[in-house]
């Protein structure tokens, strides 16, 4: 269970909107806090690699999907979330897809607004339809 692993780096993602870089230091504090064992640390590592490597187009895809607004209008934790899954969904072949949309959902539903975890299922959902 990444649960707590996708939290932090939800947080990391949300944080580096504000402040950029985000400081070694304060990833680190994050790990720390949320207790995460060395499996949870390499995959935050990786899909944080991964969100840089590939912001562009992840940017791209999540403008392409979502129609009402364009992904740098869209609340800064709806941003992060939808940045971790389609991370997920796009790169991570070890992860199942609807674990990636379900995860989301859930973090959207606990830092975001009412509406933001069924606006963040469509979302992912057409990301998954287009990627089979």
């Amino acid at each position: 269970m990444r649960a707590k692993a996708r939290e932090t780096l939800f947080k990391i993602l949300f944080s580096s909107q504000f402040v950029q870089p985000v400081d070694k230091s304060f990833r680190l504090g994050l790990y720390k806090a949320g207790e995460l064992n060395e499996d949870d640390v390499k995959y935050c590592d990786r899909l944080l690699t991964l969100i840089e490597e590939h912001q562009d187009e992840i940017s791209s895809v999540i403008d392409s999907k979502s129609v009402a607004f364009p992904e740098v209008r869209l609340f800064p934790a709806d941003r992060s979330v939808l940045f971790i899954a389609v991370a997920e969904i796009m790169y991570c072949d070890d992860i199942p897809d609807k674990v990636s949309v379900s995860e989301a959902a859930n973090i959207a539903s606990r830092y975001s607004s009412g509406k933001s975890a069924s606006f963040i299922s469509g979302i992912l959902s057409s990301v998954i339809a287009d990627k089979q």
